[in-house]
């Protein structure tokens, strides 16, 4: 599966050889710079491959401009002195080349195994007027050698990128008019594979900002340049301010799954653009490092006014990159904020937080949802911008509430009254489950031996919505749960041998929920691996569980619990961060569920489920 990188995301290489690919509507030329310790090409023009001259060590000659290229790169034939490897783009000339890259599509650089099998992509977005691209690095960090999605461009073309690696001007526009004389490869025949799926949800790149606004009708540029000419300056577009965005404006059969699928966008969207700020802001301190240790190396211009000019001068560049960083970052983040202020107020209750205004008109519904909401996910970055975090239905594993402690900035403290509200946590996560489904769709069964969590269920129980209470104690827990394996026992068997409608009359076919508060209070060893085996295999057969526990209470039974706890979505009922998204793996900081300070909403829903559910109804 190939990995997709976004502006400033790094990862290792697991191979000294590779091949760098370059796919592209257009012909597009290639290059490459060696660099070293100082930030300069290493050796001069010498540690410079173009098409058609000598190339460095460890490095192919780079073809003619084409729309596909290949680069053998030999990590370990390149000089020792090289700590990193730019590879660039650059527009060639001819009739109809564009002027600028943000005239075409952006083209996607692979990185490509020993074997010729994908291992990353990076679609280089976000150009505007640039004539030529750094678009990815190899780089040399503590002796194991990564690639890095940069995409900096250079409005200048490939003399201004070689000046800012150390490369005179004169020598550098000698350099780009020496590849006058290579011709563009033609297009080939036959048309490229379209590129690889992505996820359902809104069309977005993969790096840089949620672009609304239609990929087609691309302005064209005069022709007749060299690949590596600079250009003449083109006249900027007029601007054109992205189209608002529109609830349910992604792929699905019913707007549900249209909402649900664009909630999932913007999920994913903000992960790559946080990840796309993060990278720029790292790449630009490894730069200002890299030019800080060059000054400091030189014992000639260690000290003095121009060590002070050339330290001033980093802290310039890194402030510079910074700030368009940050700029991207706020207008990417203006979109999103926008986008989930036309999302949010159109969720159907399964989808909506309590506030909403949808729950006042609450009626129960005639068949489950496709998602339920388990909270709200949130970055640093972005700490006004909350994404519902959704969940499928049915729930594919158990979900453990830890009455514990937090990892987000708690350390080895539990937050006064943390217990209380975990169990206030489940009741309420309880109540949305039974909303969302029709009536008579799921049974709760409450486990709670020691009665501790009485007064956060009272509302259910009064309500008639949970099952007939359990014996107190031990005796109540071993029974529910041999009931519940029983009934996982009699569905399997029924599934495998195709004999659903073989089930003993009178069982209860709804789903089934088991909430255990207070784990393992009335649990003896029995009752344990009761439990772990109705976590592993009763989701696939309507039996799902609702935890809530404190680790540290469960330790005597040391290992024997670890499957259980791995095997369950850990939720908290405070704000902590412990989750990670499937993208990029930034720290999410998990916001649960809560009802308005005041409002009535869950009195309402309560009442309306249980009225739904009485006899005759």
């Amino acid at each position: 599966m190939t990995a997709e990188l976004v502006r400033g995301q790094n990862q290792a290489l697991p191979w000294t050889r590779l091949e760098i690919g370059v796919e592209a509507d257009r012909a597009l030329a290639l290059g490459a710079v060696l660099v070293g310790e100082a930030g300069h090409a290493l050796g001069g023009a010498e540690g410079i491959a173009l098409p058609g001259a000598p190339p460095p060590p460890g490095l192919a000659a780079p073809g003619p401009p084409a729309p596909t290229h290949r680069l053998a790169v030999d990590l370990g034939a390149l000089p020792s002195a090289a700590t990193r490897l730019d590879l660039f783009l650059a527009l060639p000339g001819g009739p109809g080349a564009p002027a600028r890259f943000g005239a075409l599509a952006a083209p996607r650089v692979l990185l490509l195994g020993p074997g010729g099998e994908k291992a990353a992509g990076f679609a280089v977005t976000g150009l505007a007027e640039e004539t030529a691209v750094v678009a990815v690095e190899l780089y040399r960090r503590n002796g194991a050698w990564k690639i890095r999605a940069v995409g900096q461009g250079y409005q200048g073309g490939v003399p201004a990128l070689l000046t800012d690696r150390g490369i005179d001007p004169e020598t550098a526009r000698r350099l780009a008019a020496d590849a006058q004389a290579h011709p563009v490869a033609p297009l080939p025949a036959a048309p490229r594979p379209d590129p690889e799926p992505v996820p359902a949800g809104p069309a977005t790149p993969s790096g840089g900002r949620v672009d609304y606004t239609h990929p087609g009708r691309r302005p064209t540029a005069p022709a007749g340049r060299h690949p590596y000419a600079t250009p003449a300056p083109a006249a900027p577009a007029p601007p054109t301010a992205p189209a608002a965005p529109v609830a349910g404006d992604a792929s699905g059969w019913s707007m549900e799954e249209r909402l649900h699928n664009q909630v999932w966008g913007m999920f994913e969207d903000l992960a790559r653009t946080v990840a796309a700020y993060r990278g720029a802001v790292e790449f630009a301190e490894d730069r200002r490092q890299r030019e800080l240790d060059a000054v400091l190396d030189d014992p000639r211009s260690r000290t003095g006014q121009g060590a002070a000019d050339a330290r001033a001068a980093a802290s310039e560049r890194y402030e510079a990159l910074v700030a368009r960083a940050q700029e991207a970052l706020d207008r990417d983040l203006a979109q999103l904020a926008a986008e989930s202020q036309v999302v949010e107020p159109a969720l159907p209750p399964a989808l909506a937080g309590w506030e909403s205004p949808v729950w006042h008109a609450y009626r129960p519904p005639e068949q489950p949802p496709l998602s339920v909401r388990l909270g709200d996910l949130g970055l640093p970055e972005a700490p006004e911008l909350r994404i519902p975090m959704l969940v499928r239905l049915p729930l594919e594993r158990g979900l453990w509430i830890d009455a514990g402690r937090l990892s987000d900035g708690e350390g080895e403290s539990r937050p006064a009254g943390l217990r209380a509200l975990a169990a206030g946590s489940a009741a309420l996560h309880a109540t949305r489950l039974l909303a969302v489904h029709p009536p008579g769709g799921l049974t709760v069964h409450l486990l709670d031996p020691a009665g501790s969590g009485a007064a956060a269920f009272a509302g259910l129980r009064n309500a008639g919505l949970l099952a007939p209470a359990p014996a107190a104690g031990a005796a109540g827990v071993a029974e529910v749960l041999e009931r519940l394996t029983r009934r996982v026992d009699l569905v399997q068997m029924a599934v495998r041998g195709g004999a659903r409608d073989a089930l003993p009359p009178g069982l209860d076919t709804a789903e089934q929920l088991l909430v255990v508060h207070d784990f393992p209070h009335g649990f003896d060893d029995r009752a344990v691996t009761r439990l772990r085996y109705l976590a592993d295999e009763g989701p696939a057969v309507g039996v799902h569980l609702l935890l809530v526990a404190d680790r540290d209470d469960a330790a005597g039974y040391g290992p024997l619990l670890d499957p259980l706890w791995r095997g369950l979505l850990r939720i908290t009922p405070l704000p902590d961060r412990h989750l990670a998204d499937p993208w990029v793996h930034h720290l999410w900081t998990f916001t649960p569920p809560c009802v308005p300070r005041g409002s009535a909403v869950l009195e309402t829903v309560v009442g309306a489920t249980a009225r739904a559910r009485r006899p005759g109804r």
